[in-house]
């Protein structure tokens, strides 16, 4: 899952929030332009940060050590880079920037419209009237006011409401991909909690199993937990401590070696875990504590009854460790298949991501559905759907197109789960498409208009095979004999799609 040091848009023209390079020439005998004393909370400052200046909001001060620190976001940059900083990083040269004062938007739209209303007025009878008469008729209305008043029209704004869920643009529009990052983060059934969005980051360290963790987001833990450096959590109960001699007795006792639910798929690599919130409530919500520190957008935490977990694990000697997982609505009346998913950091940038994905388009074709994600994804989540969707389209694509490449890179096909091509390999519509790889159509149509191979050509529309594709096709190739690729094996697959009565599916308290 790449990120650029959580940068959001590195392409952006020059602007107030864009990083300054620190030079030598750069002068720093400016009088300050503002005491510490001047700070604010919400007010903006210029940060040092890897040897730049960025513009950071002030989100929280703190007095640590007899020492005044402060809590940052860096303008245009993911919130994963937020961070407590010492006075000394804050350059006093530059202005410091208040925040705006909010006002009703409503009000102003009157008042400008009575500005707009008395200023015509005004004209007119500065045109007509004599002054002395102006002064004698002032509050007294004039012909022709109801002809003059102008009703504040509404500028024509971008509709980003009604924008394809994975950003496919209409006739006239441009969206960039910023553009579209930030929509997808505006909504979401599973958002429990709006303001903690905004939220200080709760927690500087978590040890999980071996591995030492930085979080990036604010999770709702004890506050008794937080006010430690470093929490302990069990990477087979995710049970959190806030003391290592807790944790260690806890763990001398502690005979659990998976996650608490019924193991439906294993191969030599990993294997998933399905978990009904109802019947884990304790694991399952210690695993969206855990989650919601490395997601910034949506979470659940308390009310996981509604919804089904599906962890995979890899095995040790130890036993069988949370890599990731997806949640799922129970019953979604939006057809998605996937609620929340993370792969845990530790994991991350080892393929884990697309398995999780692939696995989660598995279940929707035992069900004999289509699926695509609840929105909004994280930027992260976003990019790992995309390459997922690529690949899985450029694969079909082309072994369609060319049966040759198909026999020879699946020697051994499963006629159930892997149709080889038909005789007439090279038509195949959007709905055959969906159909063979359980995508939704606006997921397909949204692929292949980024990967530029949809062309309309003589009054109907064809897909192009391009060199890129090919390209693109013999990496995936080359992944996969050279096992840097893993692929599931629906084969390996035990599982039955649940189904629940209407009492069940009533998540009452």
């Amino acid at each position: 899952m790449p990120s650029e040091e959580g940068k959001q848009d590195s392409s952006a023209s020059p602007s107030a929030t864009t990083p300054i390079k620190i030079t030598d020439q750069e002068d720093q005998s400016d009088e300050p332009k503002f005491t510490e004393e001047e700070i604010v909370i919400g007010c903006k400052v210029y940060v040092t940060k890897d040897n730049e200046l960025r513009l950071a909001e002030i989100l929280q001060q703190h007095m640590k050590k007899g020492k005044r620190v402060y809590y940052v976001h860096y303008q245009e940059f993911n919130k994963r880079l937020d961070e407590w900083i010492s006075t000394d990083r804050i350059n006093y040269n530059r202005a410091l920037i208040f925040p705006e004062v909010k006002t009703d938007k409503k009000d102003d739209k009157k008042d400008n419209k009575s500005k707009k209303k008395s200023s015509k007025q005004k004209s007119k009878n500065d045109k007509s009237t004599p002054m002395s008469q102006q002064k004698s008729e002032t509050g007294t209305p004039q012909p022709g006011d109801s002809e003059n008043a102008e009703t504040p029209g509404g500028e024509d704004e971008m509709d980003l409401d009604n924008l394809n869920v994975q950003g496919l643009k209409r006739p006239g529009e441009e969206v960039n991909r910023e553009d579209e990052i930030k929509k997808l983060r505006t909504s979401g059934s599973m958002i429990q909690n709006h303001s903690e969005v905004s939220k200080v980051r709760n927690l500087s360290c978590i040890i999980l199993g071996e591995h030492i963790i930085e979080p990036w987001y604010f999770s709702s833990y004890p506050i008794e937990l937080t006010e430690e450096d470093e929490i302990y959590i069990c990477d087979f109960t995710l049970s959190y401590f806030g003391s290592k001699k807790q944790f260690e007795r806890f763990r001398s006792k502690c005979s659990m070696k998976h996650p608490p639910g019924n193991e439906i798929y294993r191969d030599s690599k990993v294997s998933f875990w399905e978990i009904d919130g109802r019947k884990q409530r304790t694991w399952c919500r210690n695993l969206c504590l855990l989650s919601k520190l490395f997601l910034d957008h949506k979470t659940l935490y308390y009310d996981v009854d509604p919804f089904l977990f599906y962890v995979m694990t890899i095995k040790s000697d130890q036993g069988h460790h949370v890599v990731g997982y997806f949640s799922k609505e129970k019953e979604s009346g939006d057809g998605y298949n996937v609620a929340c998913i993370l792969t845990l950091p530790c994991y991350q940038k080892m393929g884990f991501g697309k398995l999780l994905i692939q696995f989660s388009y598995m279940l929707s074709n035992v069900e004999n559905k289509v699926g695509s994600p609840e929105k909004p994804l994280s930027d992260l989540g976003l990019l790992s759907y995309r390459a997922f969707w690529t690949d899985t389209l450029v694969k079909l694509l082309v072994e369609r197109n060319n049966p040759t490449l198909y026999r020879k890179n699946n020697p051994l096909p499963d006629e159930d789960t892997s149709p080889p091509p038909t005789s007439n390999s090279s038509e195949i519509t959007i709905e055959e498409i969906s159909a063979l790889t359980c995508m939704t159509t606006t997921d397909i149509l949204h692929t292949l208009t980024t990967l530029q191979i949809l062309r309309y050509y003589k009054g109907q529309h064809i897909i192009v095979i391009t060199d890129q594709i090919m390209a693109i096709y013999e990496k995936l190739v080359k992944k996969v004999k050279e096992k840097k690729k893993h692929e599931l094996d629906p084969r390996k697959l035990k599982w039955t799609p649940p189904s629940f009565t209407a009492n069940q599916l009533r998540f009452g308290w």
